[in-house]
């Protein structure tokens, strides 16, 4: 019986193939829309994951200034010397490495071309905390950053805008007013978490930076790479502890300096991120609500058209079950075609924008698994209405209908 009622009912909609098509439009555009932005929100997600991540591994970034943001930057907050680096890699424990960051903007003269730069000053530590690799050259020694040699090391953008496709290493950079060699050309980062361009810099021994360039010992962030498995927080702790006591911070004085960690960076930019994409597929889940008004409608309108069909199947003996399971499976299988239709053109379009948007495409199948399962549903809810008002016609009445 149930084969037949499902033969009965793909019948009536291959009649009205046109119609059925139309009716089902709203369920493709709604499934499609929520698998889409769901897919593209996880994709955003995990983008700017990665690109916290490229910041550095467990790092701590320790800054002047009281708080983050606008206002907050250590306007007349001390800045940091070296020997408070020192003195965090070598009286605090769980850390893999310390670098001191001085940074200034400037412009950059090579090869009969000029760019402007972000320049900046640490040491080789830098490298390990902000997980750079060294794709052509050598790391500075330590006679460089003892006498502030003229060396430096530059990004893949500064090699590129530079020297297009001829080779630096071993080259003269003009950095402002100072002359150097490039002994290093780094790999490639990409985009920053921020929308910057991480290779757009060139690093030079802080020492370097300080007596030749800026003409301060100033230090802007201090930046404290962690040991796997260390506690964040004990070791956030400790450095607050140890920078109160060199910074001659009294009891009920506010710190001068803050303590940023990337991972919690991360972590509260993922959770914007994913209310944000529940919130899109919120919306784009209303058109399912649409589109099983839609069914509803044009069932109501199938039940008025076959009503002499209801009406003799119901004179003969036909059970009213099985009128109402007749087109509740109409019903279902237009729901369901449109959530077949709608998985496959989201598919499409996720990879599609996906690219464009430089964000990795994730598939989840549990999100499209739901959204079938919600199409369906849709279908059995807005077709219950019209299959039971078909399976409660009187077949004489239904028999006299013109």
């Amino acid at each position: 019986m149930l084969l037949n009622t499902l033969l009965l009912a793909l019948r009536s909609i291959r009649r009205n193939l046109m119609r059925s098509f139309l009716t089902i439009l709203g369920i493709v555009i709604g499934v499609s829309a929520v698998i889409t932005m769901v897919t593209l929100g996880n994709g955003a997600t995990l983008a700017v994951q990665n690109q916290i991540s490229s910041l550095g591994t467990n790092l701590l970034q320790v800054r002047p200034g009281q708080r983050m943001g606008p206002g907050g930057g250590g306007g007349g907050s001390p800045s940091f010397k070296e020997v408070d680096a020192d003195a965090i890699a070598t009286q605090i424990g769980g850390i893999a490495a310390v670098a001191p960051e001085a940074r200034t903007g400037g412009t950059l003269v090579a090869n009969g071309r000029n760019w402007t730069s972000s320049v900046i000053g640490s040491t080789n530590n830098w490298l390990i905390t902000g997980n750079w690799k060294i794709r052509d050259g050598r790391e500075f020694s330590d006679d460089e950053i003892r006498a502030g040699a003229a060396v430096c090391m530059i990004g893949e953008t500064v090699r590129r805008e530079l020297y297009g496709t001829r080779p630096a290493l071993g080259e003269q950079l003009r950095v402002k007013q100072i002359s150097c060699e490039i002994v290093g050309v780094l790999a490639s980062k990409g985009q920053g978490a921020f929308g910057n361009d991480q290779d757009d810099v060139v690093l030079v021994p802080i020492k370097t930076l300080q007596r030749r360039i800026t003409g301060n010992t100033r230090v802007n962030t201090l930046l404290v790479s962690m040991r796997d498995g260390s506690d964040a927080t004990r070791v956030k702790a400790s450095i607050t502890q140890l920078l109160r006591e060199r910074r001659k911070l009294a009891e009920g004085d506010e710190d001068n300096f803050n303590v940023l960690d990337t991972k919690q960076l991360a972590e509260t930019f993922s959770s914007t991120t994913k209310v944000m994409t529940m919130l899109l597929g919120a919306v784009a889940a209303v058109s399912l609500l649409v589109g099983g008004i839609g069914i509803m409608n044009i069932m109501l309108v199938s039940v008025t058209e076959r009503t002499r069909e209801i009406g003799l199947r119901l004179a003969i003996g036909a059970l009213e079950r099985e009128v109402l399971l007749q087109f509740l499976i109409e019903a279902v299988v237009l729901s369901s075609l449109g959530g077949i239709i709608g998985i496959v053109l989201a598919t499409i379009a996720s990879i599609g924008i996906s690219s464009l948007m430089d964000v990795p495409y994730l598939f989840n199948p549990g999100v499209n698994l739901m959204s079938f399962l919600f199409s369906a549903g849709i279908g059995v809810l807005f077709g219950f209405f019209p299959a039971r008002r078909a399976a409660r016609l009187d077949p004489i009445e239904a028999l006299r209908h013109e």
